[in-house]
């Protein structure tokens, strides 16, 4: 078997810029990098990773080989790859099998190649990595440990797993983590969604409707730029709490039904399939921009899309545009795939340090304790989150106060 499944076209020099770039910018990752280098806790173990093939996944990828580990890599999405990372990474010594626009089958297969190094430990974005390992390769299921998960999808098909009592092994809900939902999902899909839905449209935001489909943090993040940026914001929800909270956030509710006529911009975070149907699209005015957030490329209908439309023509770089029965043009960015790492950069580097320095600290939580955790979804220890959170904090130069002997006796006492 190949150590690497990338394209060699010479650009391994661009992707270790990148790589570099990032590193100057998260500087919790820094500390973790360093910290591994003088006490190698992976060593002897193998890690698989399944996350997108950009540059601030790769720097992950080299603090986790700093600390001993033998790692494995891969994409999760199709088009998320940049080749010339995913070739930087390989000429730093990393097994990487990904490149970008691999087929359905070729992606399939960079998965499974990146499991059979039969890793201890599993890192996953979108649940790609457990699922194989629970499905056509369960034989190699047998020598991990457990793992970690980025994703609010990934944890959503972990839990039904554990519903189901078929989870072999404990998973990590990294992305449950104080450090990484309140600042990745609403501050960096905020930030990167609408980056690439301006940077792939050159069309202006302000004066415009933007509907967001769904109030979790990611949709939070998406409609407190969308209203940063003058657009007029429209959520649609199926939870009555969020839709409450979305009103009162200054924002107007109303079902998808009654939505699609008015929006310009369409971006669904869900995590559910078939929020935008072709239905929906009938009713939305010609010329509208549809993008998706979730992880993968079902939130719009892009299968009913691609049957009923009249016709499909490339409209710009990464987007697709389908004319509708009615005459009517709609335009999807990166395929309905994940619009900001698709079609953009991702999140930025200083977010993703967060985060990644949750899933770094996780697989070492992973490492230290498999042997007394259950084989279900497990939270982010509070210790893990308070570390990075002081850390992140020292790096920006910022105090915080310290509570005095006297108020922590004050809170942990019943008596007034």
């Amino acid at each position: 078997m190949k150590d690497y499944d990338v394209r060699d076209i010479g650009l391994a020099p661009s992707g270790h810029e990148k790589i570099e770039w990032v590193r100057h910018n998260m500087p919790l990752l820094n500390g973790l990098e360093e910290e591994f280098r003088k006490t190698l806790p992976f060593s002897g173990i193998k890690i698989s990773l399944s996350i997108h093939m950009e540059a601030k996944t790769a720097y992950l990828c080299l603090v986790l080989a700093a600390g001993g580990a033998e790692l494995c890599a891969t994409g999760s999405n199709i088009l998320s790859t940049q080749d010339d990372v995913a070739a930087a990474l390989a000429d730093s010594g990393v097994h990487v099998y990904a490149y970008h626009g691999a087929t359905e089958e070729e992606y399939r297969r960079h998965i499974e190649m990146c499991l059979e190094h039969k890793p201890n430990i599993v890192i996953d974005d979108g649940g790609d990595l457990v699922g194989m390992l629970h499905g056509s390769r369960r034989d190699l299921a047998e020598e991990v440990w457990g793992g970690c998960e980025e994703t609010t999808t990934g944890i959503i098909r972990l839990k039904a797993m554990e519903r189901d009592g078929v989870l072999k092994f404990p998973m990590i809900a990294v992305n449950d983590a104080d450090c990484k939902h309140l600042f990745d999902n609403r501050y960096g899909t905020g930030q990167s969604v609408w980056d690439s839905i301006m940077r792939n449209t050159n069309l202006i935001v302000a004066g415009k409707t933007a509907v967001v489909v769904g109030y979790g943090w990611c949709s939070r993040g998406i409609a407190m730029r969308a209203d940063a940026l003058g657009a007029r914001v429209i959520v649609t929800e199926i939870d009555p709490v969020k839709a409450i909270e979305a009103r009162m956030d200054g924002y107007d509710v109303m079902p998808m039904r009654d939505a699609a006529e008015k929006g310009d911009f369409f971006i669904t975070a869900t995590g559910c399939c078939k929020t935008i149907t072709v239905e929906h699209m009938l009713k939305m005015k010609d010329g509208t921009i549809l993008a998706n957030a979730g992880h993968f490329n079902c939130e719009i209908d892009m299968a009913e899309l691609e049957e009923k439309a009249a016709e499909k023509k490339e409209s710009r770089h990464n987007i697709m545009g389908y004319k509708l029965a009615n005459g009517r043009w709609v335009h999807v960015i990166g395929e309905g795939r994940l619009a900001n790492i698709a079609a953009a950069d991702g999140h930025p580097a200083e977010i993703m340090d967060l985060s990644f320095a949750v899933q770094a600290m996780s697989a070492m939580y992973i490492k230290e304790h498999h042997n007394e955790l259950p084989n279900g979804v497990v939270d982010v220890s509070a210790e893990i989150d308070d570390v990075i959170a002081r850390r992140k904090l020292a790096a920006w130069g910022t105090e915080i106060d310290e509570l005095t002997e006297e108020q922590k006796k004050y809170l942990n006492s019943w008596e007034i």
